[in-house]
């Protein structure tokens, strides 16, 4: 009996280390967590930061409709979407439901994908119904005028081509009120 007193004891205490360390597991991956998410000061953007204005741009989108920088009227949202970006993946859905309720609706709305037509089938599909969907090679048209530099990068350009917000997130889209 002593000896399963023992070993149901040790067994106890292996239990409650085994929570201990996982405890401490847990509570150092959401500090590296936060240490990721955070964009040290002097980081270069990943799209043209605010206040930036936007290149030259010319294209045509899947349904046929040329889209450039000299027909921005009003505010769009811009999102640009590579195939081989996980985050990606992710965001795309968000960026869809989001752009369904974006003033102006759907000619306000530009999705980019850079890729192949083949690589961005399904992406083009979920995004064709509430977007303007543009596919092109990284580095050039809107890419390039938005001088993108990784993946999604989300914008919102003014009538005058200038950008008014832009990252990596809706979040950081949503640090500034857009009125239709």
């Amino acid at each position: 009996m002593p000896f399963l007193t023992a070993l149901v004891l040790s067994v106890g205490v292996l239990c409650l280390v085994d929570l201990v360390l996982t405890v401490g597991v847990i509570r150092r991956l959401r500090a590296h967590e936060e240490m990721l998410s955070a964009r040290p000061a002097g980081l270069p953007s990943i799209v043209l930061p605010p206040g930036g204005v936007i290149g030259g741009f010319s294209a045509t989108s899947t349904d046929g409709v040329h889209v450039s920088d000299e027909t921005l009227t009003e505010t769009v949202l811009v999102g640009v979407f590579s195939p081989d970006c996980s985050a990606c993946h992710e965001r795309l859905p968000q960026f869809a439901e989001h752009a369904r309720s974006f003033p102006g609706g759907r000619g306000n709305v530009l999705a980019v994908l850079v890729g192949t037509e083949e690589e961005m089938a399904d992406e083009r599909r979920t995004l064709e119904p509430v977007a303007l969907v543009l596919i092109e090679e990284y580095g050039t048209g809107l890419t390039k005028a938005l001088q993108v530099r990784g993946f999604p990068s989300l914008a919102l350009v003014d009538e005058h081509r200038r950008v008014v917000a832009s990252g990596t997130t809706l979040e950081d889209l949503d640090k500034i009120s857009v009125h239709a």
